[in-house]
């Protein structure tokens, strides 16, 4: 199946603003700091700091995205990412259970795996995220998130076939955590490593609406948090180790795989490549959507869900108890979209105009905000709407070189996006 340039778009800024700007909201309290995060990646493998530390700062002003079609024909392609092997290969995630390569602007017929038959697809499930080892393909290990036939979430690894690296095997799969799912949506989905090595996994509260089993401010279940854990132990011990310096290690009643809590439905985070903070998007209930930020190194952070939804207070719906909790850094409200879908911090020197920004969207209008991820921390930016697709966003992500893609859901697309000239 070919899939080269097939579309361009150059989209315009303005014409449909949504309304109010964004604006950042500053967290309440200092969270307690957890200890540096060590570099667990040797240097020229994995995901790697990409250029100098000192950038200007990013600014959207008149920026204008340009979208082109990379391949299409794919079939509900929830997300994309690169193995950081020197390949230059692009992974994409079809939810009915199959990761697909495209190779050049082209699709390889065979899939890179398919484990359809161990897979329920469909609505918030399926197939929903791929992470490759950060010294892969030495190790040849990937990680996957889906839903199983029962409609519980699975996080497994698979290996390459040794013969031939566009194939994984579908048999080498050994289960690493199984979460039970009491509803089904709100799944979360999203597997990454971070510059520590380490495995990060984004779970939802389990579904229904307004977290009805209280799941977003409870340690003791691993549903609404973002999951951090060591999956480099010796062959034939644990699937996993947990961290020593994982924030609620020895607290009592509480998961220790927990890094963060307090979140709906985490749908994609994604680390920056250069300072290893981890930027999420977390889909709102009824009015708000949020970006989240957890700073390289900081665990332990509660971003308030279900008092807090985005900025607001959702139960009780006022007069809630901001007390110690992370507010998100952006909001949009549903006058704007439906859905948010957390981005990437940009680290292409071949695109200054995005260079260093960090772009996000929304699901149902294929709406793209930018915001300067430094300011942000600091209270400086706002966002900027610099795009009014029309896309079905299902992720943003990244290739090697730092050029930034999107998966395209209800037309089966691949698309990159550029600075418009």
């Amino acid at each position: 199946m070919a899939g080269a340039i097939l579309a361009v778009a150059t989209i315009a800024v303005g014409a449909c603003a949504p309304g109010a700007p964004l604006t950042r909201a500053p967290s309440r309290t200092a969270p307690a700091a957890i200890p540096t995060l060590s570099a667990g990646v040797p240097a020229g493998q994995g995901p790697s700091p990409a250029g100098p530390a000192a950038r200007p700062a990013f600014d959207a002003t008149g920026l204008r995205l340009r979208i082109d079609v990379v391949a299409d024909h794919l079939m509900d392609p929830v997300d994309v990412v690169a193995a950081w092997d020197g390949s230059d290969r692009l992974f994409v995630v079809e939810r009915p259970g199959r990761i697909r390569i495209v190779r050049g602007g082209n699709i390889l017929v065979d899939p890179f795996i398919d484990i359809h038959e161990r897979v329920k697809s469909g609505d918030e499930r399926g197939l929903l995220s791929l992470a490759f080892h950060p010294l892969y393909p030495a190790d040849p290990r990937l990680f996957v998130d889906y839903t199983d036939r029962n409609g519980n979430t699975v996080i497994s690894e698979f290996r390459t076939d040794g013969a031939n690296p566009d194939r994984a095997n579908p048999d080498s799969e050994r289960i690493l955590i199984r979460i039970d799912q009491p509803y089904p949506n709100h799944n979360g989905g999203t597997v990454a490593f971070g510059l520590d090595g380490m495995l990060y996994i984004s779970t939802g509260d389990g579904g229904s609406a307004g977290d009805p089993h209280g799941n977003g401010g409870n340690l003791g279940t691993l549903l609404a948090k973002v999951l951090r854990i060591d999956v480099d132990t010796p062959p034939g011990e644990a699937p996993y180790v947990v961290p020593k310096d994982d924030p609620f290690i020895g607290q009592p009643g509480a998961r220790p795989e927990i890094w963060l809590t307090g979140l709906r439905n985490p749908w994609r985070m994604r680390f920056d490549r250069t300072t290893g903070d981890l930027w999420i998007g977390d889909v709102g209930q009824d009015a708000w959507e949020e970006i989240d930020v957890a700073r390289a190194g900081v665990g332990g952070l509660d971003f308030g869900w279900n008092a807090m939804e985005g900025d607001h207070c959702f139960k009780p719906a006022s007069g809630c108890d901001r007390t110690g909790l992370t507010l998100p850094v952006a909001e949009f409200g549903h006058n704007a979209g439906c859905a948010v879908v957390g981005g990437v911090v940009v680290r292409d020197p071949d695109q200054p105009k995005l260079d260093g920004g960090y772009l996000y969207g929304d699901a149902c209008t294929g709406r793209i905000w930018a915001f300067d991820p430094v300011g942000a921390a600091l209270g400086r930016s706002k966002a900027s709407l610099v795009a009014t697709t029309g896309l079905s966003l299902g992720s943003l992500g990244e290739g090697e070189d730092g050029t930034v893609y999107a998966t395209d859901v209800a037309r089966g697309r691949l698309v990159r996006i550029s600075a418009a000239d």
